[in-house]
């Protein structure tokens, strides 16, 4: 049975966050993300959806079980960190909707899912009045040796959804990778395209 897409926001995003913490530990610590994350710290940073007016969380549900997620919000609500390239490039963040992360359980792909994600997120921002959309990918090295010999990078993907790479910008953001003790900061492209 095909998962159930619902777009939340206000108390229903809100209630949501401590399945979305869940599901981020466990689709995050793959490559290329490799993120070692706790609970502790998913709870303050998801919080930030709840006091964002205009985020949104578009859940992917199987029954009563979040399966997949895919978050957003208007860049000029986003940390420092992500609007500063923005801004160094002649981009006016408050423009610009941010498509956060996505997320999904391996059992749920290959079904359409990563389409939906995109499509109620960029009507979401459309709704809003947000001309342009963008999100971020991690930047890992070819060489490196958690890297699987099968991965298949998702750029053609994001292509096909009318994205391209802003070449030249680059986020920094901090995580602990998945064995390592101290967060690292890593290089994050910047996807773009105009909605």
């Amino acid at each position: 049975m095909p998962a159930e897409i619902r777009t939340l926001t206000g108390e229903e995003l809100t209630a949501a966050l401590n399945d979305l913490a869940r599901l981020r530990i466990s689709v995050f610590r793959s490559w290329p993300y490799l993120y070692e994350g706790s609970l502790e710290y998913e709870a303050g940073y998801l919080q930030r959806y709840a006091r964002t007016e205009g985020a949104v969380i578009v859940g992917a549900y199987d029954g009563s079980r979040l399966v997949g997620a895919a978050t957003g919000e208007p860049l000029g609500a986003e940390l420092e960190a992500f609007k500063t390239p923005f801004l160094k490039q002649g981009l006016d963040p408050e423009n610009v909707f941010y498509m956060a992360e996505s997320v999904l359980d391996p059992a749920y792909r290959g079904q359409g899912i990563g389409h939906r994600f995109f499509d109620e997120r960029e009507a979401h921002a459309r709704r809003l009045g947000f001309g342009e959309a963008a999100f971020c990918a991690v930047i890992r090295p070819d060489t490196h040796p958690l890297k699987p010999v099968d991965y298949a990078p998702l750029d053609p993907f994001w292509r096909k959804r009318g994205y391209e790479k802003l070449e030249g910008v680059v986020v920094t953001f901090p995580w602990r990778d998945v064995g390592e003790n101290e967060e690292t900061d890593k290089p994050m492209q910047v996807w773009h395209r105009n909605l």
